[in-house]
């Protein structure tokens, strides 16, 4: 059986270890990710992190973020990394599916796999998993894990708290929601306690936009904005020729959802937008509204009950039909 004693035993000798995270890492995927990996260098360990795919320009300050190998990019060092690793950190994530073409190599690798997660029914591809749906992100995890699981509070140094810091403050939306407990907000004290500057990783996250995603944001708003006031819902419906007009890179639609969110009346709010494969849909709520129940029934996806996510083969057009036909389904919880 593989515990944590065996796990803790391993750690106490230099291993190769890969740490990796969902495909389209955000905020909380590359904090907990570099945040792991900046503590685990301290101990002599042959870390590196793997990305599925290219993430938003806003994290490339992060510490560390130099080594990170980004899988698409690099498949023949990232594939021989996987296949050498005596570990694997399997963060904010739980299911391989959710790594793409990565989940194979990780699936078949002899390594001991360790999830580090606190997204809902997590799939049983793990040997340790240090698992809380409760938590507010997989950074308050990766904390608790290195402080109260393997006792290393003093290995929380300046690079590993301002990763943790940047992975809490984006997955709770700057401590705003119900899950940001006072727990967290203690985990947070001692980040900066340890060098971590909350006001500068708040501006190099949320005050870098380009010319370009303002003038994308205010076409959302403008243009693409429709108002369900008998639901209480907000849609976004955004096209492929929208995202090729405003030369949208990687990150530039992240957060547009929240503020068809932020209107006062308003429950749920749904991104929904055309990519070249699919159409892909961020679904954000109020309260107990289950927004992570209406993209694992009816789109494939899932996640939290107030963020989750999902896809759909269908068209943009067949998509937003279908989740406003959806919506009468949920009325009594939307106007309640």
């Amino acid at each position: 059986m593989f515990d944590l004693a065996s796990l803790t035993d391993l750690l106490t000798q230099p291993q190769k270890i890969v740490i990796t995270t969902h495909h389209k890492p955000d905020g909380d995927a590359m904090g907990s990710s570099l945040g792991l990996y900046n503590y685990l260098i301290q101990q002599g360990h042959h870390a590196r992190v793997i990305a599925p795919t290219d993430y938003p320009d806003f994290l490339s300050w992060l510490p560390g973020n130099e080594d990170v190998i980004i899988y698409t990019e690099h498949r023949e060092e990232a594939a021989a990394l996987i296949a050498d690793a005596k570990l694997i950190f399997c963060l904010d994530f739980n299911a391989l599916s959710r790594i793409n073409d990565m989940g194979e190599l990780v699936g078949g690798s002899s390594a001991y796999k360790i999830m580090i997660d606190h997204h809902l029914e997590p799939a049983d591809f793990d040997d340790y998993r240090h698992w809380d749906i409760n938590a507010c992100a997989t950074a308050q995890l990766v904390y608790d894990f290195i402080v109260n699981e393997l006792h290393h509070k003093e290995l929380v140094n300046k690079d590993v708290a301002t990763c943790l810091y940047t992975g809490i403050m984006t997955d709770s939306a700057s401590f705003r929601l119900p899950n940001t407990t006072s727990t967290v907000h203690r985990i947070v004290a001692d980040l900066i306690d340890a060098g971590a500057v909350n006001w500068r990783i708040h501006e190099l996250v949320y005050n870098s936009a380009s010319e370009n995603r303002l003038r994308f944001l205010g076409h959302c708003l403008a243009n693409c904005l429709e108002v369900l006031p008998e639901f209480n819902t907000a849609i976004i419906a955004v096209s492929k020729q929208d995202l090729e007009r405003f030369d949208v890179e990687t990150g530039d639609t992240e957060g547009v959802v929240n503020y068809a969110l932020s209107m006062a009346n308003v429950r749920l709010a749904a991104f929904i937008v055309e990519r070249s494969d699919r159409v892909k849909l961020s679904l954000r709520s109020k309260g107990e509204f289950p927004a992570n129940e209406i993209c694992k029934k009816y789109f494939n996806g899932g996640g939290h009950r107030n963020a989750a996510g999902g896809h759909s083969e269908n068209s943009l057009e067949q998509v937003v039909q279908q989740f406003k036909q959806i919506l009468p389904e949920y009325k009594k919880l939307l106007i309640q």
